[in-house]
């Protein structure tokens, strides 16, 4: 990682009250490498630059940071490339983090990234939540679900709430958001929430805006 990259991710770590070790910058670094080779063969993703990947993955990764009750369970859903799943697991080794993605090539990536980051308390599972044999294993065991890019905000509540503990929390990592979009959300179909929490942002070093959308499961 260049060294002025390497400055960004450090100092936009601050940003969200996060103090990256030597141990988690060498982390990110070997995470952007095999990032970066892996997408010349296989689309894990189109920001292909390396201040890019720092700004708009790896720090727009960390942003929900402050947000999170710890220590949590967490499962990220439609991770792609271990986004924001991975580096919160970098930058807070308690955090308990699953990660699914229905794309074969991008879970292989992510535990291709766990192995060689020796990394403790996290899995990666190929599936769609929304399966019977993954809700089977996977129903009502987390603190938080997580979602950065997976789908609209209605079918992430909704796919959400059977995996979430009672009380539990959905986060939405969103651009700009119309707040008055979000009250008729609180009810879906077989789901209740409450919006606990509406955080508005930009991402350090960057005009790139972010909404941080915190949902608590009620009991329906």
């Amino acid at each position: 990682m260049e060294p002025q990259n390497k400055n960004l991710l450090v100092r936009g770590g601050k940003a969200f009250g996060i103090d990256l070790d030597e141990k988690a910058i060498e982390a990110f670094e070997l995470y952007l490498k095999e990032l970066v080779k892996w997408n010349q063969k296989i689309n894990l993703t189109a920001i292909r630059s390396e201040k890019e990947i720092v700004l708009k993955h790896f720090l727009d990764s960390l942003s929900v940071s402050p947000n999170l009750p710890k220590p949590s369970s967490i499962l990220d859903i439609g991770s792609g490339p271990g986004f924001p799943g991975i580096p919160l697991k970098i930058a807070q080794p308690e955090l308990a983090m699953t990660l699914i993605d229905s794309v074969r090539k991008k879970v292989d990536f992510q535990r291709h990234i766990i192995r060689m980051l020796g990394l403790k308390g996290i899995e990666a599972i190929h599936g769609r939540v929304q399966d019977k044999a993954i809700l089977q294993d996977l129903g009502e065991r987390f603190d938080i679900t997580l979602s950065r890019a997976f789908s609209d905000l209605r079918t992430f509540l909704a796919l959400s709430f059977p995996l979430l503990k009672k009380e539990g929390m959905a986060i939405a990592m969103k651009g700009m958001v119309n707040q008055k979009e979000i009250e008729p959300l609180t009810q879906t179909k077989g789901a209740q929430y409450r919006l606990e929490k509406s955080v508005s942002l930009t991402l350090p070093f960057s005009s790139f805006k972010r909404t941080i959308l915190l949902f608590q499961k009620q009991q329906v």
